[in-house]
């Protein structure tokens, strides 16, 4: 269903959500708006849905003056339940990070149709076609064309058609949506109609607030035990139908500790819950995909740090690599099968997100590598499931050179990694108090006081 939202943040716009999903349904009719994807101003203070057809990259103004339009009696104040992690009110130094100006870039020096408007002002000017100037102008602007279709080109080749999509015919499971990021896509898909299951470890009384929360259904459910799965699996089926969409967000708390102190069965959590627990759901839900009528879509919330393995984040690093691999090898076993194009496959590596599973770690560089948050990341997900589309979205912008990480000489890894601080932040995130709990006095620890500490 249609809705558009109104905060008063700027610094997370979706600090405060709407809980009132027949409120939110009046005010569209109202406004005339259509809108189905979150989308924020980033410099405003609206946060709007706008239709999927225009996609994320259209420009917001219109519908901004339309909400304004409608005066202060039809904004609605809201309390957020559970609520998403929230980053403190920030400078506006702070948002100048290298994302923003490369957005910038995209959608001036770089986009093909401003390249095109450019040789056509010169023709205006009556600039000679053999004129310098206008062979510039008129090469660049073909070379953005061309990178343009090559990449909707790798796009269409490497992952296929897309899926159609009838969000009114669509069962959404989000794992882990008790909170952060999965709450955000559970809430948003909740509030447009879709049917929406929540899977989580928590019980539902313990979540504040989530009275509040309207049109999802909530399932207690531990994902790391296989029959229980499969029993909410059965559950779902028959109270909302069978699943087309999964997306995996369940993730295990960062522990942030040294390999030579941390706890095996921390280790073990932590790949229980993110690496065994997206097999489980994966090979319980995949079947009932591959059998629907429009497919289905898997998305698996997986980390940079898969990559990049940060000093103090064994287990974590450890967990992610290990879900990017088995998220590659489903998606080339669905590839070589009769079922090929059939479920739609989304990998979704980031860095740093403003969500409680965070909460310890400093990024070490606020202006290449800042953290997101997770409206942004829900909108992107969101965007290519309602598109029907499969691939990888890595954010922020530094994600998308981890391949080229891979093939620098280890001198040059190590500069930078010295340089980028990766390896100091996880280990200085974790508190005083939680270093001594574990025998550490320092980020670093020789095995020698290890073993003193242990007779101890």
């Amino acid at each position: 269903m249609n809705a558009i939202y109104w905060t008063e943040s700027t610094a997370t716009p979706f600090r405060d959500m709407t809980a009132n999903y027949d409120g939110a349904r009046r005010l569209q009719e109202k406004s005339h708006v259509p809108g189905v994807l979150p989308l924020d101003t980033e410099f405003g203070s609206a946060t709007i849905l706008t239709k999927r057809d225009t996609g994320v990259e259209d420009i917001i103004n219109d519908n901004v003056r339309k909400v304004a339009d409608l005066g202060p009696s039809h904004i609605m104040s809201t309390t957020s339940p559970s609520p998403i992690s929230q980053s403190p009110d920030k400078g506006w130094l702070e948002h100048l990070t290298f994302d923003l100006f490369l957005k910038v870039l995209n959608r001036t020096l770089f986009h093909p149709f401003l390249a095109w408007v450019g040789v056509l002002s010169l023709r205006a000017q009556a600039t000679p076609y053999t004129h310098i100037s206008f062979m510039i102008a008129t090469g660049y602007a073909a070379f953005l064309t061309v990178l343009a279709l090559a990449r909707a080109m790798n796009q269409r080749l490497a992952h296929g058609l897309p899926r159609p999509v009838d969000l009114s015919e669509e069962v959404v499971v989000v794992t882990g949506g008790a909170s952060g990021l999965g709450l955000l896509i559970a809430r948003i898909y909740g509030l447009r109609g879709v049917s929406v299951a929540v899977l989580d470890i928590k019980a539902e009384s313990d979540i504040e607030g989530w009275e509040e929360v309207t049109g999802v259904d909530y399932y207690q459910c531990d994902i790391t035990d296989r029959e229980a799965v499969e029993r909410m699996a059965r559950r779902i089926k028959e109270e909302l139908g069978t699943p087309t969409v999964l997306i995996n967000c369940a993730a295990a708390g960062i522990n942030s500790q040294p390999v030579l102190t941390l706890p095996a069965e921390a280790f073990e959590k932590t790949i229980r819950t993110n690496l065994l627990a997206v097999f489980h759901t994966c090979q319980v839900f995949l079947p009932g995909m591959l059998s629907a009528e429009n497919g289905g879509t898997i998305v698996n919330i997986s980390s940079v740090l898969g990559h990049l393995s940060a000093a103090g984040l064994s287990d974590y690093s450890a967990s992610k690599a290990g879900l990017s691999a088995l998220h590659r090898t489903l998606e080339a076993e669905l590839r070589v099968s009769r079922y090929d194009g059939i479920v739609k496959m989304l990998l979704v590596e980031t860095g740093q997100i403003s969500t409680p599973l965070f909460k310890s770690i400093k990024t070490p560089n606020k202006f290449f590598a800042p953290v997101l948050e997770p409206v942004h990341v829900a909108q992107k997900i969101i965007t290519a499931i309602d598109e029907g589309r499969g691939g990888l979205i890595r954010l922020p912008a530094f994600a998308v050179l981890i391949d080229w990480y891979a093939v620098l000489p280890a001198s040059i890894q190590r500069i930078a990694r010295y340089l980028s601080g990766i390896d100091r932040a996880a280990l200085q995130g974790s508190s005083a108090a939680d270093r001594s709990k574990h025998g550490v006095l320092s980020s670093q620890i020789s095995p020698d006081e290890l073993k003193v500490k242990e007779g101890e």
